[in-house]
């Protein structure tokens, strides 16, 4: 990806940067070449700012889109992984604040990453589907994503449907390894399958995303509330807020006010043929749908015996499983394979996402913010 011609004469007084901008399951952002951007994680973090335009609501003066599920960033390089091909280092950057985290990654922006790859030219497609392996740099786990090119050639046309995500694609198939502890070092980073914080009970759990859970029923909601109606429920937010925070000390993550990361989650019975209901918070904001990691938590906490989930739901304790979670715009799958035999074990967990290029070019950034030496 080689950047823009200048015309004679012409001064240059933006950087331009190479992008592919995707769709990645119900999440889209910028998709970079790691070796676009500068390498030091300050002046890469004021470079992204600038990018997608946070520290305003609509993000005005970026690419972002308003939404914390529109200011994601996915910066990709050939991996130097014995098992990775490719190495994806994400970035969660603020709407409304100059922010950007880059400790927890993101399901939903990974399932554009091989699209993205082969875009790039950094992946060769190899048969009607290629498998790429792929590394989460910022939290190490393995995931392998198996995308469509008939022909060898890269095709979004496909007949899956993802609630949140209006008609039909290609399926990108993700298969996680590796993801238990993967930010905290533990399945259960207290210790305790539950925990009591702030007189509310939760189930403090690190799959491949460190998650706060607790019941719906113990806030006083239904669990089926929408994302719109739980965001105007600022009582809930201010002590949920309140909980996490205590909650991500317990959990060994130090001070977690200015941090996305532990999520929280809340669960319920469901109510239309799934196998339980969540919503998932990211945190300040409510996820408009389901995250791809907060899916493979939530379904691991309704697996396993003793946790907040008891009572919720049936379990069988066939393994692999399918988790039907029931979300604020549908339901999402989760494929877990798991054992039992000493405590819950898990293995691997599947789901299918689909994933759309929808522009490609130049990012502009002023050049006192990088002058892209």
């Amino acid at each position: 990806m080689s950047g823009p011609r200048q015309k004679e004469g012409r001064i240059m007084t933006q950087t331009a940067i190479p992008f592919v901008f995707m769709r990645g399951g119900t999440s889209r952002g910028p998709y970079f070449l790691r070796s676009d951007l500068p390498q030091d994680q300050e002046t890469l973090a004021e470079v992204l700012i600038a990018a997608v335009g946070a520290g305003h609501p609509l993000n005005i003066d970026g690419i972002g889109g308003g939404a914390a599920v529109t200011t994601k960033v996915a910066m990709l390089s050939p991996s130097d992984d014995d098992w990775a091909e490719i190495d994806y280092f994400f970035a969660q950057v603020s709407v409304e604040e100059r922010l950007v985290d880059f400790k927890p990654t993101c399901g939903n922006i990974l399932s554009g990453v091989g699209p993205a790859a082969i875009e790039m030219g950094l992946v060769t497609p190899k048969g009607d589907e290629t498998e790429i392996r792929i590394r989460a740099v910022n939290t190490g786990a393995q995931v392998v994503a198996k995308v469509q090119t008939p022909g060898g050639q890269l095709t979004y046309d496909g007949d899956v449907a993802i609630a949140g995500v209006p008609g039909q694609a290609a399926p990108v198939q993700l298969s996680f390894m590796g993801v238990v502890g993967s930010s905290t070092g533990a399945f259960l980073p207290t210790g305790n399958l539950r925990d009591t914080v702030q007189g509310v009970e939760v189930t403090c759990m690190d799959v491949a995303m460190p998650m706060v859970i607790a019941r719906a029923a113990d806030f006083g909601l239904t669990g089926y509330e929408s994302a719109q109606d739980l965001d105007e429920n600022r009582a809930f937010f201010d002590q949920m807020e309140a909980i996490r925070i205590e909650a991500g000390q317990l959990m060994g993550m130090g001070d977690v006010s200015k941090s996305v990361t532990p999520k929280f989650g809340l669960v319920s019975s469901a109510r239309d043929g799934g196998t339980i209901a969540v919503r998932y918070f990211m945190p300040w904001k409510t996820h408009p749908t389901m995250a791809v990691t907060g899916a493979q938590c939530l379904a691991s906490c309704a697996l396993t015996p003793g946790t907040v989930a008891d009572g919720l739901l049936e379990r069988n304790g066939a393994s692999p499983a399918e988790v039907v979670l029931e979300h604020a715009s549908g339901t999402i799958d989760v494929l877990v394979d798991f054992s039992s035999a000493d405590g819950f074990t898990l293995r691997s967990a599947g789901l299918v996402r689909t994933a759309r290029m929808l522009a490609n070019g130049h990012v502009f950034v002023p050049k006192n913010v990088w002058d892209g030496s």
